[in-house]
């Protein structure tokens, strides 16, 4: 039996404090696509282009994302907000037929509504007790631009929930908070 560290309520404390973007993960590792939704992405390094993100493991997700080596990173604006409960919900139809995603020539599932994309091949993992951080170089994908400024439509984890940036009149933006949560 194991017991909580002493610093896990601290750590749950401050992280629900500290807002988060949100992103699907999407990959096939030959048997079956997979995707999941994560608030861990973080940049590493502009050039070459890396990024880093952590894969819970009691998600039954994670196995099959360890297996592949090439994966797609979806970043998530307030309009996907659906896609991002789908991939978070435990046995939902992620890849439905006829459903709004198609495979890349080089065979990885991509959400085709998401207008911001990467397709990335894995670095490396850093196994962590529950979970496993991943490093992934960014290959090619797609940033559609937008005449709508960011903080119109960005979506954001904050305290176990989803919400949207507004920006007031005075230029300073808030938060929206969203009904849907985790």
């Amino acid at each position: 039996m194991s017991f909580p560290h002493p610093m896990t309520n601290a750590f749950r404390e401050a992280f629900r404090h500290h807002p988060a973007g949100v992103a699907v993960i999407t990959a096939d590792p030959g048997d079956r696509p997979v995707a999941m939704t994560v608030s861990s992405l973080i940049s590493v390094s502009a050039a070459p282009p890396v990024v880093a993100f952590s894969l819970s493991m009691k998600s039954t997700s994670s196995e099959p994302l360890l297996r592949a080596e090439t994966m797609v990173i979806h970043l998530l604006r307030f309009t996907d907000i659906d896609l991002a409960q789908l991939c978070a919900s435990s046995g939902a139809e992620r890849f439905p037929p006829g459903g709004a995603w198609a495979r890349l020539p080089t065979g990885e599932p991509r959400y085709t509504g998401v207008s911001t994309w990467f397709r990335a091949r894995r670095l490396g993992v850093l196994p962590i007790e529950g979970a496993t951080l991943v490093a992934a170089e960014l290959l090619d994908g797609e940033v559609q631009p937008d005449e709508v400024p960011p903080e119109a439509h960005s979506l954001v984890y904050l305290d176990r929930r989803w919400h949207r940036l507004h920006k007031e009149l005075d230029g300073v933006a808030e938060l929206l908070e969203s009904s849907r949560f985790l």
